[in-house]
This record gives C-alpha cells, structure tokens and sequence, in this order.
C-alpha cells in the first residue's frame, strides 16, 4: 500500500500537474496568445541547445547546460559570500540588543531595495562586471540568512545558556556546543531562501550586465523574438532552481542526522 502511495505522491501526481501545464500551453498558443510558440514548435527551435547541451559555437550561442554552468558557478560564489555575511550579522541580531537597536533599522530599509537598484551601486564601486554581480547577489540573498539566523538565536532556551554557564563553557565552546546546534533548524531555513534568492538575482544581474549564463542568453533572445528560446531558459531557471532546493534539503537532513 506504502508503495502505491509512494507513486501516486511522487509520480502521478506531479505528471498529472505537468500535463495540466502543457494543455494550457497547447491551448493558449493556438488561441488567445498565438505569439506564444506550442510546445512541439519550442522544441524544434530549442533542440540544438538541448541536445548538444556544451557546445560553444559562440559567446552567447552555446549549449544550455553550458549557460547554466557558467550561472551555477557565479550564484555559488555570491551565495557562499552571502552566508560569510549573514551567519555573523545573524548571530549578533539574535544575540546582542544593543547591535539590534543600531542596525536593525538599517537592515529592514536595506532589505527590501531590489537588485535593479544594487547593480548599478556595484558597478560604481568596483568597476567589473563579475565583481559587481557577486556584490548584488550576497546583498540581496544575504537577508533570509541574518533574519531566520537571528531567530534561531532568539528562540535557544535559557535553560541550555544557563547549562553552559554552570559548566563554565568557553565562548567558543558555547557557539559551537551549544548555539549552534540549537539555532541549525532557523538558519537552513535561511539558507534555502537565500539560495533562491541568489538564483533568482542571477537573471537579473545577467540581463543587466549581458554576462554569458541563462540570464544573458534570455536577455539576447528576447531581443531578438526568439520566444522559444525564452521558454527553454525558464524552464531551465525552473529546474535547476527546483534542483538546488532539493540538494539543499538533502544536505540539511544529512546534517541534522550527524549533529543528533
């Protein structure tokens, strides 16, 4: 019976919602948004980039995974400066009042400024293209980091701090005995929004600056009609942000098994 279910949860379901997808597309290509290429017509357009997945015929004519590698690699060296930020900043929102009443106003008006609006800051400062998309990437993902950090923080019970103080643990002992492990379930939250906050700026950051990546070959596209290559970069968006959440998660419940 659990097998069953297994494959109606992980299966069908998901297949069924697929096809759903699909016929609206069907549909809505063939009636109302006729500009919208079919799902057959994406595919014939698309199939080079598909199927010849790490060719480089050009800068901005190559193989979608070789897109997709180029974003992978920026998103992974801004998200990993955003969690080199957020942790501490986190950490001291959670932990001292006196560093919440200074920056946290500064936090919650920085927070929402969009990408569109960091770029252009990042280009002034540092004057490339790479450094300055790494820039607004860790800027804008950083923030799920620090909030849900803080939080984990916020919500360790004094009973575990006064464990700690009774057995006169060192500072760093406490971090990293106690802390921590207490506050881990908020920050992996943290960190699965920063990550999607990460991949998402990436497309902006590649339309803006025209970098090679998904987001710069759909910025070219776009400019050039060519819908069905837009639809193939949103899928590809799509999945492999589907992807980095679900490696993520994996990673989370690897950790937790190891810390308990």
């Amino acid at each position: 019976m659990s097998e069953w279910k297994f494959k109606l949860d992980w299966l069908a379901l998901p297949l069924l919602g697929l096809g759903v997808v699909v016929v609206i597309w069907v549909v809505s290509s063939y009636t109302w948004a006729k500009q919208l290429p079919s799902p057959e017509k994406t595919w014939e357009v698309s199939k080079l980039y598909v199927v010849e997945p790490f060719t480089k015929r050009g800068e901005q004519d190559q193989g979608i995974l070789r897109f997709a590698w180029y974003s992978v690699i920026l998103v992974a060296k801004g998200y990993s400066l955003a969690l080199l930020l957020g942790v501490p900043l986190g950490f001291l929102l959670g932990s001292s009042k006196l560093f919440t009443k200074t920056f946290d106003p500064i936090f919650q008006i920085l927070r929402p400024v969009s990408p569109l609006a960091w770029l252009p800051l990042g280009l002034v400062l540092f004057q490339k293209s790479e450094p300055a998309a790494l820039f607004t990437i860790a800027i804008c993902a950083m923030w799920p980091t620090v909030l849900n950090t803080a939080a984990g923080v916020r919500s360790i019970p004094q009973d575990y701090l006064n464990v700690a103080r009774v057995l006169k643990l060192s500072r760093t002992r406490t971090l990293f005995s106690v802390l921590l492990p207490a506050a881990l379930p908020n920050m992996f939250t943290g960190f699965r929004l920063s990550l999607g906050m990460a991949w998402l700026v990436i497309v902006a950051v590649e339309m803006l600056t025209g970098a090679a990546g998904v987001g710069g070959f759909l910025w070219q596209e776009y400019n050039s009609n060519i819908f069905e290559h837009i639809i193939l970069c949103i899928v590809t968006i799509g999945l492999i942000g589907f992807a980095l959440d679900r490696l993520m998660n994996l990673v989370e419940t690897n950790l937790h098994r190891v810390l308990t």
